[in-house]
């Protein structure tokens, strides 16, 4: 049986200055858009006990996992829909749904927020309302679609791609990992992207295991830090489930447990019980990840690289050190990787 998670804070330690996770990001090296096929994208290997740099591609990836490896993915799916509408006295509205909560309905982002308090109307296509029911923290907001069709949500809203990206996706999938299954999030658990059915079978096939969580990727994964200090950073809830099933083929796990994604990181450490020891667990991770963290779980990590000043920027410093993973971005930013969402990878060992 499940257990349910308490929410999990940050530990008390000496103040960072955020802007000790600050870096110059070209501008033109932001990806927007994928590679094609999608395993084709760069893999800059990170080698932590010595600090040797590597350049390879992403389907080179079987050359360093090897059998008794347990590869850990999060297969979430992208729910989040972009709907526009009107206020009944004419003016425009737009709706990002973040969480789908059942009967219609959403957590979402509206604007414009202020001039629609609760109880507010927006009118959508083909005789659809949504209703202001809540204001919640954050910004958040709780709409009822009338009727409660999902189905027309999923056929007419469009998926937000992060704010950075400027071109619209031909192919809406490009934006969901092969291996999405549990929808749920608002945005794309974005190292998982450079996956191809045919990878994971060569994986499987050199007797690499493959297993799932899911964590629900919110909004606040990629906002930049907001304060003066890394630690006073305030994490919000991200739902996320480890299955009695992924719990025993990690607690098996004879090799390393590689986890891809900064989403699986916190899944993994959520549920940790001891030394690569994993409970099955349902609940809201708030764990905030920095410099002076013991990873309990952890022994590998794929990853895209993060913008500055972010808290999943901040967690890769705390796997591999700030140091060594600052003078990566430097020789990556050198070499013209792409980076965020649709670039390439890492792989730290």
């Amino acid at each position: 049986m499940a257990g349910r998670a308490r929410p999990l804070t940050p530990t008390t330690k000496d103040k960072m200055e955020t802007s000790l996770f600050d870096y110059a990001l070209p501008e033109e090296l932001i990806a927007q858009e994928p590679v094609e096929p999608r395993d084709a994208s760069r893999l800059l290997i990170v080698h932590r006990a010595t600090g040797q740099l590597e350049h390879r591609h992403f389907y080179d990836l079987p050359d360093y996992l090897q059998a008794g490896d347990t590869l850990v993915l999060n297969d979430t799916r992208v729910s989040a829909r972009r709907l526009f509408g009107r206020k009944p006295t004419g003016g425009r509205v737009e709706l990002l749904l973040l969480r789908p909560l059942g009967d219609g309905r959403w957590h979402a982002l509206v604007r414009p927020g202020r001039r629609l308090p609760e109880g507010s109307l927006i009118l959508l296509d083909e005789g659809h309302t949504a209703q202001i029911e809540a204001r919640l923290e954050e910004g958040i907001r709780l709409v009822r679609f009338i009727p409660p069709d999902d189905a027309w949500l999923q056929q007419v809203g469009q998926i937000p791609l992060p704010p950075y990206i400027h071109r619209q996706l031909t192919d809406p999938e490009r934006y969901q990992t092969v291996f999405a299954r549990e929808p749920g999030a608002a945005a794309a658990p974005t190292a998982g992207l450079h996956f191809t059915p045919q990878l994971l079978e060569r994986l499987k096939t050199q007797g690499v295991q493959i297993t799932t969580v899911t964590l629900h990727v919110s909004l606040d994964t990629f906002r930049p830090l907001q304060s003066e200090h890394v630690e006073a950073h305030k994490m919000h809830g991200e739902w996320f489930t480890l299955s009695p099933e992924a719990a025993a083929v990690i607690n098996q796990t004879r090799g390393r447990i590689v986890a891809v994604g900064t989403t699986s990181v916190r899944v993994l450490e959520s549920a940790a019980v001891g030394r690569r020891q994993v409970q099955p667990l349902t609940g809201e991770t708030r764990l905030y990840i920095t410099p002076g963290y013991a990873f309990k779980v952890v022994d590998a990590l794929i990853t895209n690289f993060h913008a500055p000043r972010t808290t999943v920027l901040v967690l890769v410093c705390a796997f591999a050190g700030r140091e060594l993973i600052l003078h990566a971005y430097q020789e990556a930013i050198r070499l013209r990787y792409r980076f965020l969402s649709f670039g390439d990878a890492m792989l730290i060992l």
